[in-house]
Order: C-alpha cells, then structure tokens, then sequence
C-alpha cells in the first residue's frame, strides 16, 4: 500500500475533532456528520440490497447505530472506513435475513488472475461517457451484493483494498478476487452492448 499523504494525520484529527463534538452533543455536530457520510452510506447499503424503501430504512438504521457507537471509533484510521464499515454491516445483516447470498463462490483461478486487478476495461472512462453510464449501471446491478460494493467503493469511494479489508473483514487477496471476477462479469456483459473486442 502507498505510504499516507503528509495531510492523511490532519484528516484523521478532523475526524477524531467530529466524533468528539457528537459524543459531547454540540449542536449541529451529528447533522454534519450525516450530512458528510450520508452518500458513503447510501452508496453501500443500495449497492448490497438494491430496494431503495430497504435502503432508506437501513440508512436510518445505520446513523443510529452510528450514533449509539461512535465511543466506539478510536480515530486511529479514518472516520470515513469505521462509517463505511457499519453500513456494510448493516446491509450485510439485513441480506442474511433474507437469506440472500453475499457472493458467489471463489475458485481457485481468480487470486493469481486477480493481482494486476486491472483487465483492460476502463471503469473510469466508462462512467465519465453518460451513454456508457446507464450501461454500466446496469451491468453492476447484476452482480452479487459483495461484488457490487467492493466495485464500488474502489472505483466510486476511491478506497484503498486496506480500507475495504477493515470494512469488509475479508483479506486483500479475496477483494482483489472479487473485483477481477466483477470486471471480467462487466466486461462479459457490456462487450457486445458497446461492440469493444476481447
């Protein structure tokens, strides 16, 4: 992983300042840290459960939790990861209500595949061409819980796999599996939509 940029401490000591005014209830305190994270976690929770009446509810249900755990954040890392971590939890719990699986099966063929991660789709480019957009969209709504949110927080939220691994609870070489195995799926389907050649 690359080292820290020299203002990552000043970040994390505006976090630790933000969850120190919540925990002492300063007026407005909580609202901005909703109003900071509430796309993080709308982003997570609509990724895994893809019902947005679920997803409202379990973004709800995550800031509350947020707010009776908070003590709970030692600001030794961004608040950023520990927030994207409850709403993975939440989402993940409410899919295993469901009964709805959280991924598919690894085989063996993927980490050794997976370490470039890259596999000459450019998810980025993609997203920036808005007829490409809805395409894309699409195609990651067709992927299992798991695999649509590592996609997304990689891609959208720009994490590190370190951050995804503490947010997730899953190790590096099975998130950079899945995100191989997502962008081969998105490859699959978007190729002959987009006529791009193997």
């Amino acid at each position: 992983m690359l080292p820290s940029p020299p203002d990552a401490s000043v970040a994390i000591a505006v976090d630790r300042d933000l969850a120190q005014a919540v925990l002492a209830g300063r007026p407005g305190a909580f609202e901005r840290l909703v109003r900071d994270y509430q796309r993080l976690c709308w982003h997570i929770i609509e990724r895994m459960v893809r019902q947005p009446d679920d997803t409202r509810e379990l973004c709800q249900e995550a800031f509350l939790r947020i707010h009776q755990s908070l003590h709970q954040y030692r600001g030794d890392s961004a608040l950023k990861s520990w927030i994207a971590q409850v709403a993975y939890s939440v989402a993940a719990r409410h899919l295993e209500r469901r009964r709805i699986p959280l991924a598919e099966a690894i085989d063996g063929d993927g980490l050794a595949l997976a370490e470039g991660i890259g596999d000459g789709l450019d998810l980025e480019s993609a997203i920036a061409n808005e007829e490409v957009r809805g395409l894309l969209h699409a195609a990651i709504a067709r992927l299992p819980p798991l695999q649509r949110t590592v996609l997304t927080l990689y891609h959208l939220e720009e994490m590190s796999l370190g951050e995804i691994a503490r947010v997730t609870g899953l190790p590096e070489g099975t998130l950079k599996s899945h995100l191989f195995r997502s962008r081969k799926r998105l490859r699959e389907i978007l190729e002959p939509r987009l006529g791009v050649t193997p």
